[in-house]
């Protein structure tokens, strides 16, 4: 039972991994670039919810959605005021400028809420189990497993069924093309920013309830979803569930075989899919 265990916990700290991944996964589907600031968005959505709950006394589900209502705009503006001035064919303009404002959110962070560690508390749910006979699965991952889940059907559902769903594919098929049908690429670019910094957000919060945060705690997020896209296929948005699970699996595998490993292992699987699988596990590079 020891197995069954150890693959019900990678299972569901995969489907935190996947979340994380989702939004950069939309991100470079669409706009074929890397937002380095991802790890602050989700971050910084955390420590929104937590300014919310902890210093302005809000429920904690009010707390939730007016994060990601809240992360949404950011994200919106962000993209819509700086990052559409530098899109062209050439990405690196806008990697670095997403890495600017990384460094900037990761300090405003710093000097609005300090260095210390930060969580949100969920009360009982923290700590509340299902037993099923010699394993038992907790409550709040379970939780959260569901909710990736349902985010990336959602998501799916959206892209392919839904005026604005089929503006985006549109956009990550042909955006010139885009333009001359008359819809404002720049509207779509920035919509989906949002998209990605409330998702984004939403992974960052489950973090705090899951454990704590610091303002510095972006970088590791970023990597953990760049290794969850790479995994599962860059642009493939289900690829990020099978990446993101994939890397749940490994962690916690390797954690129980090497306690002293950390992420070692996690790195080693990205390596080794590069080498043998550069298209990821899911075979191909289109968002749908």
């Amino acid at each position: 039972m020891i197995v069954v265990d150890v693959i019900l916990n990678g299972l569901m700290l995969g489907g935190l991994y996947a979340l994380f991944g989702l939004g950069l996964s939309l991100i470079f589907g669409v706009m074929k670039i890397a937002n380095i600031a991802h790890g602050e968005f989700a971050i910084g959505g955390a420590f929104l919810a937590i300014a919310a709950a902890i210093f302005l006394g809000a429920p904690l589900w009010l707390a939730v959605i007016g994060a990601l209502i809240l992360s949404f705009v950011i994200g919106f503006g962000l993209q819509l005021v700086l990052v559409n001035r530098v899109m062209g064919d050439d990405p690196v303009p806008a990697l670095l400028m997403t890495f600017g404002l990384s460094i900037i959110i990761q300090n405003l962070l710093v000097e609005l809420f300090g260095a210390d560690n930060r969580s949100l508390d969920i009360g009982p749910l923290a700590t509340a189990g299902i037993d099923l006979g010699p394993v038992s699965i907790g409550v709040f991952p379970l939780i959260l497993f569901v909710v990736a889940i349902a985010l990336f059907a959602a998501l799916h559902w959206m892209l392919h069924h839904t005026k604005a769903g089929r503006n985006i594919r549109a956009t990550s098929d042909d955006p010139d093309m885009v333009g001359m049908m008359g819809m404002e690429r720049a509207h779509i670019f920035a919509i989906v920013m949002g998209v990605s910094a409330a998702l984004a957000a939403l992974a960052g919060i489950m973090l705090a309830m899951r454990g704590s945060i610091t303002p510095f705690s972006g970088a590791e997020r970023l990597l953990i979803a760049f290794e969850v896209i790479v995994i599962g296929g860059l642009g493939s948005i289900w690829g990020s569930l099978l990446g993101g699970l994939a890397l749940g699996l490994v962690h916690v595998i390797a954690l129980r075989l090497d306690p002293s490993s950390g992420p070692l292992y996690g790195h080693l699987l990205l390596l080794a899919i590069l080498l043998l699988r550069p298209e990821g596990l899911a075979g191909r590079k289109a968002q749908r």
